[in-house]
C-alpha cells in the first residue's frame, strides 16, 4: 500500500500527469479550432493556387450574388461520398457570400422523386438544381463540363463553365422581368443557329420572331430587336415602325454583311444615327490585325468600353471576317453618341471592288483606313435614351469561327445584348480550362534521379543508422 502512495507522489507519476493533461489541452484546443474553421466561409479557409483561378469566382458574381435579397437553394445532385470536388469548393464560395444562398447535397438514391419536381431530363451526378420559390433551373454535369478540341493542334481540353453556369441560373430564379428580343424577318434575315439560341438562352434573354407585316408596331415587351443580316433593303413601311420604336427609347442590334444591290432605306436609317458604310471589303495590311495569309479575317483592335472591356481584359480576340467598313459622319444629331468597339489598324484598305476583286492589293480608288468594324450608339431623349449595336460581318455569329477565338465572338454579343437591356453586371462570364500539365523528364535525367532516389538515398539512411547504433553500443 505504501509502495502504491509513494508512486502517486513520486516525480516520475507527477510528470506523466502533466504531460496527459497537456496532450488532452492540445487535443481540445487543435478539435476546437477544427470545428470552428469549419464553420467559416470557404473564402477564408481556403486559398485558389491553382493556375486558372478554377475555385475562384468573377466579379460579376460576386455582385449578383451579394445583392440577393430572395432565398436562392443550391442542390448538388450526388451519392455520398461522390461529390465533384471542383463544384463543391465553387458552391462554397457562393454560399460564402450571401446568407440568403445554401448549398445543400442530394443524394438521388436515397431521394428518387426529388429531381422529378424539377425536370424530366435525365440526371446526371453531379448535377444542379438551382431553386427560388416557384422556379428553378436543371444544370447538367455535362453543361458545366464542356469537352473542347483545339483543331490547330488536335488536343482536347475541358472548359469548365461551373460558374457561367450557376450565376445564371440564380439569376433566373431570382429575376421578376427577363429581357426580351425580336429576331426581325422578312427580308431574308439570318436565323441564329441552335448554339447561339442556346448560349442566348443561358443568358437568361427570350428570343422571339418578328414580322412587321403583321403587326402594327414592334411590341411593346421588346427590349431588344435584332436585324441579322437581311438580304434585302427593309421597305419603308417596316422602317417607319423600327424608327418609331427607336424614338421612344428601344435598342437595336444590327449585323449587316456585305449583299448584291443598294440597301438606301436602312442606310438612312442609320445615316440618321451618324454613321455610314464605306464601298467595298476591308483588308487589313498589318499581319498584327488580321489572320495569317487572310488579309479578310480581321482581328481588329478592341476599344475600351462596357462591352468590350471583359474581352480586353481577358486577352481575347473578335474575329470577322469579310467585313465592311463603317465611317462617323460629320454631322450628325448633338444627342447621339457613337463609341467604337472594334477598329482596323492605319494600314487597312476598303477594297471598292468588293467580292468582284481580281487582286488583294491595293488599288487606286480604293479607299484608306482605319475603318470602325463595330459601334455603340447612344441616343439621348427627354425621358429614355436609345442603344444600337452594329456590326458589319454575319460571320461573327458562325460557331466555328467563335471557336477560332476562344468564344470572343459569341462573348461580344452577349455583352451587347446585356449592354442594351441595362444588364451590364450580368456581362458575360469566361470558362475555365482545365489541362493537365505534363511533366516531361530527359531519359539521361530519368536515370540520375533513378540513381539519386533508388540508390543513393537509402544508402544515406543505412549508414546513418548504423552510425548511431555504433555510437550507442559504445557507451
Amino acid at each position: 500500500m505504501n509502495q502504491i502512495r509513494s508512486f502517486f507522489k513520486s516525480r516520475s507519476f507527477r510528470i506523466g500527469m502533466y504531460s496527459a493533461i497537456s496532450s488532452v489541452i492540445v487535443i481540445a484546443i487543435a478539435v476546437g479550432i477544427i470545428m470552428i474553421t469549419d464553420k467559416l466561409p470557404a473564402t477564408y479557409t481556403k486559398i485558389d493556387m491553382t493556375k486558372n483561378q478554377l475555385y475562384s469566382i468573377s466579379e460579376q458574381t460576386e455582385k449578383i450574388v451579394r445583392e440577393l435579397d430572395e432565398s436562392v437553394e443550391v442542390y448538388l445532385l450526388a451519392q455520398s461520398g461522390n461529390e465533384d470536388s471542383t463544384i463543391l469548393n465553387m458552391l462554397k464560395r457562393y454560399e460564402a457570400l450571401n446568407d440568403k444562398v445554401d448549398v445543400i447535397l442530394k443524394d438521388p438514391v436515397v431521394y428518387p422523386g426529388f429531381v422529378q419536381q424539377y425536370t424530366s431530363d435525365p440526371v446526371y451526378e453531379n448535377s444542379i438544381i438551382v431553386v427560388s420559390g416557384d422556379r428553378s433551373r436543371y444544370v447538367t454535369y455535362y453543361e458545366m463540363y464542356v469537352q473542347q478540341i483545339d483543331y490547330s493542334t488536335y488536343q482536347r481540353t475541358i472548359d469548365f463553365y461551373g460558374e457561367s453556369c450557376v450565376t445564371s441560373a440564380i439569376d433566373y430564379v431570382t429575376s421578376d422581368n427577363l429581357p426580351k428580343a425580336y429576331l426581325l424577318t422578312g427580308h431574308g434575315e439570318n436565323e441564329f443557329s441552335d448554339a447561339l439560341r442556346e448560349t442566348i438562352t443561358k443568358e437568361n434573354v427570350e428570343i422571339e420572331t418578328l414580322n412587321l407585316l403583321t403587326v402594327d408596331s414592334v411590341p411593346e415587351d421588346a427590349d431588344i430587336l435584332v436585324i441579322n443580316s437581311p438580304t434585302s433593303d427593309l421597305p419603308m413601311s417596316d422602317i417607319e415602325k423600327v424608327e418609331k420604336y427607336l424614338r421612344s427609347g428601344g435598342n437595336l442590334l444590327l449585323i449587316t454583311d456585305i449583299i448584291e444591290g443598294s440597301t438606301p432605306n436602312l442606310d438612312a436609317l442609320m445615316e440618321d444615327y451618324g454613321v455610314s458604310t464605306v464601298e467595298g471589303i476591308v483588308l487589313e495590311g498589318d499581319p498584327n490585325y488580321c489572320l495569317s495569309m487572310y488579309t479578310h479575317y480581321l482581328l481588329p483592335r478592341i476599344n475600351a468600353h462596357v462591352i468590350t472591356n471583359p474581352l480586353r481584359d481577358g486577352g481575347f480576340y473578335a474575329l470577322m471576317p469579310i467585313a465592311e467598313g463603317i465611317v462617323e459622319l460629320d454631322e450628325k444629331r448633338d444627342n447621339v453618341r457613337v463609341d467604337a468597339l472594334l477598329t482596323t489598324s492605319d494600314k487597312s484598305f476598303s477594297k471598292v471592288a468588293g467580292m468582284n476583286m481580281e487582286t488583294m492589293e491595293k488599288e487606286e480608288g480604293d479607299v484608306d483606313g482605319p475603318f470602325k468594324l463595330g459601334v455603340a450608339i447612344t441616343d439621348k431623349l427627354e425621358d429614355a435614351e436609345t442603344k444600337i449595336v452594329w456590326f458589319t460581318s454575319s460571320s461573327l455569329l458562325d460557331s466555328s469561327i467563335d471557336q477560332m477565338v476562344s468564344g470572343g465572338n459569341f462573348d461580344l454579343l452577349l455583352n451587347s445584348l446585356n449592354w442594351m437591356s441595362e444588364r451590364e453586371d450580368k456581362i458575360s462570364i469566361h470558362p475555365k480550362v482545365i489541362k493537365n500539365e505534363l511533366l516531361t523528364v530527359p531519359a539521361s535525367a530519368a536515370n540520375r534521379w533513378s540513381v539519386v532516389l533508388v540508390g543513393v538515398m537509402p544508402a544515406i539512411f543505412i549508414l546513418a543508422g548504423v552510425s548511431v547504433w555504433v555510437r550507442r553500443r559504445r557507451r
